[in-house]
């Protein structure tokens, strides 16, 4: 790629894992791409962080720096360390005791680590032990989240300082920022005018999304299903990082990963339609290939659809072409919700987005995406400018 390539300011509204390997490939031709994670998870290990603390999850946005960290220059028990979980199942006390002893510079855990990298490491850990509850449950607890979380919490509940120590720490090739900085939990209204609650919720849907919101409501874990008849909704802001970082971008990129929680959640904050709208750039759409349990038979015009109308509720006078242009598919590779034939592609025109083929489906293999055409099709629409 040239030179010119190397800087561009690709946005990303994003999740979970499935922009790992596009991360880490994405960061070999820029290392100015801009993350911005949702920070709604509300199962497993994340949950028992976020009850703890009433903080926002955060096991997606350390995901998300180990994929953009610069492995040549960072030694691998660094990202071994960050990506490390304690056992599934075990004693908690014993764990947590455990757990404490690795906040000791004698602890083995460190003997291979350098100590520049091990010192604010340790230091980190030690923060978020200072704060544990005596009551902690650490099984699958990730090293690395319980190390954001102390920084988290050790400055005020301020993000930027751990993130700003990450980024150095792993040489990171970008920028990942959290959508808001409230603690909040996802929710939906569902076809039959039912509320669910709570990000790990949507992983069994049985029937389609008719709205989608935020709340502070605390997701019920005592039930098997969580299911009430009203919640309130909240709009929080954008935070002023990921507000500043959606300036003048080149492009920004509404990426493959499950539709609702890694994707539409970074929609829902306030300013969010509004920076979209007035960004002067191409708007790309990669639908996922393949199943996501989240679209319940939502076809590609239909997921256009709940994209553009999340976007027009912060942007209501928005057109079409102001919040996206492009939906990029692999008609010969990809599997897609409802198909890609004539009468979705018109459906699309009539929406006012354009169509653009591309092989970027691996063969055989409908739900992966090969990182590298992903890549070339989004620099070369964001080096193209403009529509």
């Amino acid at each position: 790629m040239s030179t010119a390539m190397q800087g561009l300011r690709l946005v990303f509204f994003t999740g979970g894992t499935a922009l790992r390997d596009l991360s880490h490939c994405l960061s070999q031709y820029t290392r100015n791409s801009i993350h911005l994670v949702t920070p709604f998870d509300s199962g497993g290990s994340s949950a028992v962080l976020r009850q703890a603390f009433a903080m926002p999850a955060v096991g997606d946005i350390r995901n998300r720096l180990l994929a953009l960290a610069d492995r040549e220059q960072v030694p691998q028990q660094v990202l071994n360390f960050c990506a490390c979980r304690l056992p599934a199942a075990g004693d908690a006390a014993a764990m947590r005791l455990s757990l404490r002893r690795m906040g000791r510079a004698e602890h083995s855990i460190w003997q291979d680590i350098p100590d520049e990298y091990a010192v604010p490491l340790r230091r980190h850990l030690t923060f978020f032990l200072e704060r544990m509850p005596s009551d902690f449950d650490p099984c699958l607890a990730s090293l690395g989240n319980l190390v954001l979380a102390g920084g988290y919490l050790h400055h005020k509940r301020d993000f930027r300082p751990i993130l700003a120590l990450m980024s150095r720490l792993l040489h990171v090739r970008g920028i990942v920022c959290p959508i808001v900085d409230e603690s909040l939990h996802l929710a939906a209204e569902l076809a039959d005018g039912s509320i669910i609650a709570g990000q790990h919720r949507f992983k069994s849907l049985t029937q389609s999304v008719q709205r989608l919101f935020l709340t502070v409501h605390e997701p019920e874990r005592s039930r098997p299903v969580n299911v009430m008849p009203s919640m309130t909704s909240c709009r929080p802001p954008l935070s002023s990082d990921a507000a500043a970082w959606l300036r003048a971008p080149a492009a920004i990129c509404y990426p493959m990963g499950s539709f609702y929680t890694s994707v539409l959640a970074n929609l829902l904050p306030q300013g969010v339609g509004r920076a979209v709208a007035t960004a002067d750039c191409p708007k790309i759409f990669i639908p996922n290939s393949g199943r996501d349990a989240e679209l319940c038979g939502l076809s590609l015009p239909g997921q256009v659809s709940m994209l553009l109308r999340l976007l027009r509720e912060d942007a209501p006078h928005a057109s079409a072409a102001d919040l996206l242009h492009w939906v990029v598919i692999d008609s010969r590779n990809g599997q897609y919700q409802g198909g890609v034939g004539p009468e979705v592609r018109r459906a699309l025109l009539d929406l006012g987005v354009r169509l653009l083929e591309c092989d970027m489906v691996c063969a055989g293999d409908p739900q992966r995406h090969a990182p590298e055409p992903v890549v070339s099709v989004l620099l070369q629409l964001a080096s193209a400018g403009g529509a």
